[in-house]
């Protein structure tokens, strides 16, 4: 009996009340090797580019699959909130699921493997994050002080252990880096190892770097670059928030991430980062990221003091007000960098009002899927 109950899977967490968003261009057999992990979920495929190209999806897996046609169709007028070739379109998918939690994974991201060689369940992992605590509030020098074997460190006040809700889970990854185009080019041999080392530079120029079995909150007030392509987070809590902005085809800028985390602080949500990691395959090209980063690189030393400073009313109570507020803030106060912010700024705006008109219950006949489980 005890053999037989060993030979048994266990039942995935949360499988019922979490899709993964997959944004794509090519076919999808990376599922493969996620398929012991992914199997019993649900996906949203987000096609972006050419909407007439057929993408193979590996059968077993239960899925929707949507297009910019579908986009178009779906949101109307709206879609002009949607990036377009550009990975942010991922955010199509936040929108249109019905379900408490996303998990989002870029098509060039594998299984990783811990140091000891077993493969890590990073989908696994996000949801331990999601469901503990998180501080915001009081840093804990031991990390997470729910993870297993961790605790509160001396001094750490009583009143503050029970800790804040976890909104948002953003994992890491080893191999290729996820830098920006500058530094790609100076460090082009450089990775994440999963092995135990210092950061030594070995003969060859690589640099091999540590991997940290750890998870930490972000501190309240503080900033941090959001990466998108292992991330998880609770679309009921901070779903709203999580708009990628307008990228990619149309517009003068890509991979510029409008972090939540400002609506938050404000709430009173956590956000961890550290674990899980997987494996990044792929370096993209540098000069093409740095036309698509250089004017980012001068408008973030506008943009970060911004977001540092903004305070929102106490009268937003929702997220929906916070980032409607933070959509004025940004057009009025960034608007005069360049024109790209009164842009996102109406991006956001529209973003909101989508949401908003496909979850409400008048809405769910807009949501029927064009996608097939197989």
């Amino acid at each position: 009996m005890a053999q037989l109950y060993s030979s048994m899977k266990p039942t995935p967490m949360l499988k019922d009340e979490l899709d993964i968003v997959i944004p794509t261009i090519r076919n999808l057999d990376f599922l493969e090797m996620w398929r012991p992990f992914f199997e019993k979920y649900h996906l949203i495929i987000v096609q972006d580019g050419d909407p007439s190209r057929t993408i193979n999806i590996p059968k077993g897996f239960d899925y929707e699959l949507y297009n910019r046609n579908d986009i178009n169709r779906i949101l109307g007028p709206k879609s002009s909130c949607i990036s377009f070739k550009d990975s942010a379109c991922r955010c199509f998918g936040y929108m249109v699921s019905k379900k408490k939690y996303i998990y989002t994974i870029d098509d060039d991201c594998f299984v990783a493997k811990d140091p000891s060689g077993k493969e890590i369940n990073a989908l696994e992992q996000h949801i331990k994050n999601l469901l503990t605590p998180s501080t915001p509030d009081f840093f804990n020098t031991l990390y997470d002080p729910y993870g297993d074997g961790a605790d509160f460190v001396r001094g750490y006040p009583f009143s503050m252990r029970e800790g804040a809700i976890t909104a948002v889970s953003h994992g890491l990854w080893l191999n290729i880096p996820d830098y920006d185009a500058p530094t790609q080019l100076v460090k082009p041999l450089e990775r994440n190892s999963r092995k135990f080392y210092l950061p030594l530079k070995s003969l060859n120029n690589e640099v091999v770097l540590l991997y940290v079995d750890a998870v930490m909150t972000i501190p309240k007030g503080t900033l941090f670059p959001m990466c998108g392509m292992n991330l998880a987070f609770d679309r009921e809590l901070i779903g709203p928030a999580m708009y990628f902005g307008l990228m990619g085809d149309g517009q003068p800028i890509g991979r510029l991430t409008i972090c939540g985390l400002v609506i938050c602080d404000h709430m009173g949500w956590g956000v961890k980062t550290g674990l899980p990691y997987i494996w990044h395959s792929k370096a993209s090209n540098p000069f093409v990221n740095l036309r698509k980063e250089y004017n980012g690189i001068f408008w973030q030393e506008e943009a970060i003091p911004f977001f540092q400073s903004v305070t929102l009313p106490k009268e937003c109570t929702s997220v929906q007000q916070c980032y409607m507020e933070l959509a004025k803030l940004v057009k009025e106060k960034l608007g005069k960098v360049d024109p790209y912010f009164t842009k996102l700024a109406d991006g956001m705006v529209t973003w909101i009002e989508a949401w908003d008109e496909l979850n409400s219950p008048d809405g769910a006949e807009a949501k029927a899927p064009k996608g097939k489980d197989e």
